[in-house]
């Protein structure tokens, strides 16, 4: 999965800002809106500026903000969104030799851990970008000196990384898995049941209701297999299968979904790619693991 970088090891622990002043080599991510500035070699294949190329077109350390290291190589994020963002239209480069590509292409990075890099730190800038103001005062809020949270010295909120918990859900009846397709989405590659946890709900109480919400299928024997973070969407997946009761017909939520079947083992080919939490499960059950 996306997260999977062994050997090597992110450290996303919160650093004091004198403890982390970048170094030419540092990787420096730039976002705006759903894009992120990068380049691509002669293959084909992307990277991202470092803080030396920041440097050098007038970003300087007080203009970015330290997100993590994974092994030795730390990664930092451009605030674009004061100053310079006024000075440069919208979609122009703050960095020659780069430009915007919108943030999905990421799926298709390589090596993983420039990939898990990047989608961390989106996840951080969407959360930074919204978080520059006290939604329960309207005062701009400045970065504690002491954890990863903004905070607001008029009243004293504090506002911590938003983290959203969802579930894929493997549902099995027999020999089968359930594979589904969302209606309206560009995405035509198979799904898994999957939907947010509601103020007040279990994980497992997420599971049963998505499932009869979106194919009217009673279930039982929940079973946790795997948690995955997806930066993409601010999440922490949890994964779990369970078994359909096996006489009930499916009942589609046409507003979700545009198709939901049972399929067999033989019926799956491999996923195209396997970073994410339902590619995983949907090859797991093919391994005949489930």
């Amino acid at each position: 999965m996306i997260q999977d970088i062994a050997p090597k090891i992110m450290y996303n622990q919160f650093r004091k800002r004198e403890e982390t002043v970048p170094v030419p080599e540092d990787t420096v991510f730039c976002f705006e809106g759903n894009k992120i500035l990068c380049a691509r070699n002669e293959d084909g294949e992307l990277y991202f500026p470092s803080f030396r190329e920041a440097e050098e077109s007038g970003i300087g350390e007080r203009d970015v903000q330290y997100l993590f290291a994974i092994d030795t190589h730390r990664y930092y994020l451009y605030k674009d969104y004061g100053k310079h963002r006024k000075e440069r239209l919208e979609g122009e480069s703050p960095i020659p030799g780069y430009g915007y590509e919108i943030y999905r292409i990421l799926r298709e990075l390589l090596p993983k851990t420039e990939c898990f890099a990047a989608v961390t730190a989106y996840h951080l800038y969407v959360w930074y970008r919204n978080s520059r103001f006290c939604g329960r005062c309207g005062t701009r809020t400045v970065h504690s000196k002491t954890e990863r949270a903004m905070v607001c010295n008029a009243c004293g909120n504090i506002i911590y990384p938003r983290i959203s918990p969802a579930v894929i859900v493997g549902v099995i009846r027999g020999d089968t898995i359930l594979v589904t397709r969302y209606a309206h989405r560009a995405v035509r590659t198979h799904a898994l049941i999957a939907g947010f946890t509601e103020i007040g709900e279990t994980l497992e109480e997420t599971v049963q209701r998505e499932v009869m919400e979106e194919v009217g299928l009673h279930v039982h024997n929940i079973r946790y297999f795997a948690s995955q973070p997806w930066g993409f969407e601010s999440d922490i997946l949890a994964g779990f299968y369970c078994d359909a009761d096996p006489d009930e017909e499916i009942r589609l939520d046409m507003d979700e979904l545009d198709r939901a079947k049972f399929i067999s083992r033989d019926e799956i080919t491999d996923e195209p790619s396997d970073l994410s939490l339902t590619a995983t499960m949907i090859m797991n059950f093919k391994k005949g693991n489930v």
